[in-house]
């Protein structure tokens, strides 16, 4: 099994590989995903995971670097990235209440010779109708920080989701399996 570069800071991305017994480092990436025009969803999360593990590469031209990124998107069509504050938080939980996101979790590995092998998982997740109580307490836990969508789906937030249709892990940040794939036309051994 060869060591890869995570080009990510989520707490929950590095449980995610930690979890399948990958071999990694951690490097945050500094690309500011807020200032990337693309709108269309499943196009920037693909993009935004390629700026990730290129920036990443660039100190490390030799390593595997593997890039992510994951964006949520109302039933209303609305991209709900990671809220700024409490109240842009609230306003989308509120918008999600009752309904169904789709959550486009994609990756990028970057090859040691530069190439790159790129993948995107969707899946859906169905919301209870919530309360303001409800919202106020999920507000309270401040565990919408840094979250897409302003939700967690592993941990406390599971108690505002009905259920999902796809993969747990791409909601959580890293689609497994995908990834899986991605190494296996890559050429990285993860076994």
């Amino acid at each position: 099994m060869e060591h890869i570069i995570l080009a990510s800071g989520s707490p929950q991305r590095k449980t995610l590989l930690e979890g399948i017994g990958v071999q990694f480092t951690v490097v945050h990436s500094n690309i500011d995903e807020d200032g990337h025009p693309e709108k269309e969803p499943t196009e920037r999360a693909l993009i935004l995971s390629e700026l990730k593990a290129l920036e990443v590469a660039k100190m490390h031209p030799d390593r595997w670097v593997l890039g992510a990124d994951t964006l949520v998107v109302s039933a209303n069509g609305m991209l709900l990235e990671k809220p700024k504050d409490e109240k842009e938080a609230r306003a989308m939980l509120m918008e999600q209440s009752g309904s169904v996101s789709v959550v486009h979790s994609a990756l990028c590995l970057r090859a040691p010779d530069g190439s790159l092998f790129k993948d995107i998982n969707s899946s859906r997740v169905h919301f209870a109708p919530l309360t303001d109580t409800d919202i106020d307490w999920w507000i309270d836990t401040k565990l919408w920080q840094g979250r897409s969508g302003g939700f967690q789906i592993d941990g406390p937030g599971q108690l505002m989701i009905e259920r999902i249709e796809g993969d747990w892990t791409g909601i959580v940040g890293l689609p497994i399996f995908t990834f899986g794939q991605v190494a296996e036309r890559a050429g990285l051994k993860l076994l």
